[in-house]
């Protein structure tokens, strides 16, 4: 016998979706399982390999402001899928939030952000930028009260984050390592 979803019930529907699903388990046994719904996302490291600097946002987070009092996350810049494709988003996303206007992308993957929370698949991208590649100044789509700060670091200081546990963004730290893995070049002193 394999699982099935027998029924879903919305308890909110807005910006996400919240909903608790009954479900028939492989053995039988049915249980309720609650879920979050609210599309799939993608999220890039743009870095820039002559200067070996990465860009990315410190913007606030409700989550993490609930949890622990954070008021901000250093991040990879990321963003829902609209309308397009995963690069074309992603494309988006990287000029609304960092003023950047990425051509080459390196997928690193497309993974669930929390399976056992939410349906959304994040697309994770690297992209290696130039000065020449900055178009805007970033800071967000106008309207949606992101309040973005675009921050650029050295990739040894984003690096020593990384391995110091300090970076709480998953997506964030597992493009930190993809980079890591794929260029190491780009850390080497």
């Amino acid at each position: 016998m394999t699982a099935e979803i027998l029924t879903i019930r919305f308890v909110h529907e807005g910006w996400s979706r919240f909903g608790i699903a009954q479900v028939r388990l492989a053995d039988g046994a049915v249980v309720e399982r609650e879920f979050e719904d609210h599309g799939n996302s993608v999220g890039v490291l743009p870095y820039d390999p002559e200067r070996r600097v990465a860009t990315l946002v410190r913007e606030l987070r409700v989550p993490p402001l609930f949890a622990a009092g954070e008021q901000v996350q250093l991040e990879a810049p990321a963003g829902l899928i609209d309308d397009g494709t995963p690069e074309e988003n992603v494309r988006r996303e990287a000029l609304e939030e960092v003023g950047l206007r990425l051509t080459a992308l390196e997928f690193i993957g497309a993974t669930y952000s929390c399976a056992s929370l939410t349906t959304e698949k994040i697309h994770l991208y690297l992209a290696s930028y130039r000065r020449s590649d900055r178009a805007e100044a970033g800071g967000g789509a106008a309207g949606e009260h992101e309040n973005i700060r675009v921050v650029e670091m050295p990739l040894a200081e984003l690096a020593g984050l990384a391995d110091r546990a300090e970076i709480t963004d998953l997506k964030t730290l597992t493009l930190v390592l993809a980079l890591r893995a794929r260029h190491p070049e780009l850390f080497r002193a």
